[in-house]
Formats: structure tokens, C-alpha cells, sequence
């Protein structure tokens, strides 16, 4: 849990990410499906496992969520970046 929602800042409480995704997600915890449009949870490494939740597609430059967390994780963090796609 972010030092915002009440977490901790303690080591064990924090993850690397790159600039951009930490950018996107800041103090989010969840965002809409557009599949289904509900909320969902957004993927959280130490808890759930990438295969499952994410799927690679056009021979492995875009990400794709498979569940409802997947997508709006997909989603809220931006990671299809078209920039990097087309390079």
C-alpha cells in the first residue's frame, strides 16, 4: 500500500518502476475494464503472477490484459506506448 493510502515507505513496501509507469499509476489502486467497464484492481507483482493476468500480441511489441485487472492495468498505466511500438 502507497505512503498515501496509509502504507509504509519502508524498503519491503516499494517497487522499481520506470519513470512513465510510475507517472501514469501514481496513487491509483484500480481502474475501469473496458471490457466490462467495472473497476478493477490493478496488477500488483508481489501478489499476483504476469502469466495469466497479461498476454503479448503483434509478435511481442504490445501487451495485452487477459482479466479485468490485466486490462485496466494495461490501460492506466499506458503501456503500449505507440513511440516504442513503431520503433
Amino acid at each position: 500500500m502507497q505512503g498515501l493510502k496509509g502504507g509504509s515507505d519502508d524498503r519491503r513496501n516499494l517497487a522499481a518502476s520506470c519513470y512513465r509507469c510510475n507517472e501514469f499509476k501514481g496513487a491509483k489502486t484500480d481502474a475501469v475494464d473496458p471490457e466490462t467497464g467495472q473497476f478493477a484492481p490493478l496488477f500488483n507483482p508481489r501478489t499476483q503472477t504476469w502469466v495469466g493476468q497479461f498476454a503479448w500480441v503483434n509478435g511481442g511489441t504490445q501487451m495485452i490484459g487477459v482479466t479485468p485487472t490485466g486490462r485496466a492495468t494495461v490501460i492506466a498505466l499506458r503501456l503500449n506506448n505507440e513511440n516504442v511500438v513503431e520503433a
